[in-house]
């Protein structure tokens, strides 16, 4: 992969004069500005190869792909979804009598999302990776409507990855006084991921780091409700005590109902 636009925030893929492959809302593919739909047909090639990062044996891409059927069979699929890539003016993947990768100048979308979330994970970030943009969403639905095994697998992997680097871009841009992109990035996590405690934490400390802890009071409690109503369990302690937050005063009992202090267990 050309590594020249590895630092390049995918919000700019667009405006690449490169082939990319976009594998988040897709697959398609653009070149500068343009827009190239991928065949119904050769949507799986395209990104069966392109989540390989490597060249992939043409009998293994025609077995799992195409897995009823003989061999025969399997290959002459893979041989048609190729020659609707190349009618569709698709240039994308290199092709010989074994194998199959994609052409050594061509992005992926994918691969340049982890390159990303690595850095910031690592503690390395540019400065083009601290922009907070709206595509990261995108980022967490890989390929939506696919449904076969290596998909699922890989698109788990990816959904994890991006809310760990969402998490460390939030912490690195309070850190830098950058509160409200902070907030946001935070705020990415946890709309993805509404129970997930660490993306709730970074969020919270977010909101501390900017001294409203009236906020990250309220993130808090809204949270604490959350897991309560839809797990049965509260918060761990360490989210509370570590962040200084106050346990939850019991509230006042109405018309004969518990309080909900006395319905979970008391946050120390």
């Amino acid at each position: 992969m050309d590594t020249k636009h590895a630092d390049q925030p995918f919000g700019v893929l667009d405006h690449l004069d490169v082939a990319v492959v976009h594998l988040f809302s897709g697959p398609y593919v653009t070149v500068g500005t343009e827009r190239r739909e991928v065949p119904e047909g050769s949507k799986q090639l395209l990104a069966f190869v392109a989540l390989r990062r490597r060249r992939v044996e043409r009998r293994q891409a025609a077995g799992a792909l195409w897995p009823c059927g003989d061999e025969e069979r399997a290959a002459g699929n893979l041989r048609s979804a190729l020659w609707r890539l190349r009618r569709a003016g698709i240039s994308v993947l290199t092709a010989d009598k074994w194998s199959l990768a994609l052409n050594g100048d061509v992005l992926v979308d994918l691969h340049l999302t982890e390159q990303w979330a690595t850095r910031l994970i690592g503690g390395t970030p540019t400065g083009c990776d601290l922009a907070v943009s709206p595509s990261v969403a995108d980022a967490l639905d890989l390929l939506p409507g696919f449904y076969e095994d290596w998909v699922i697998i890989e698109r788990e992997r990816v959904r994890q990855r991006i809310l760990h680097a969402l998490e460390a871009l939030s912490q690195i841009l309070a850190t830098a006084g950058r509160f409200a992109d902070a907030i946001e990035a935070a705020m990415l996590a946890t709309s993805a991921e509404p129970l997930r405690e660490s993306a709730q934490r970074a969020l919270i400390k977010a909101h501390i780091a900017e001294g409203n802890l009236t906020e990250a009071r309220r993130s808090y409690y809204a949270y604490h409700d959350l897991v309560h109503r839809e797990l049965g369990v509260v918060p761990s302690t360490d989210l509370s005590t570590g962040l200084g937050i106050l346990p939850r005063r019991p509230r006042l009992a109405v018309r004969g109902r518990v309080p909900l202090a006395r319905q979970a267990a008391p946050i120390s």
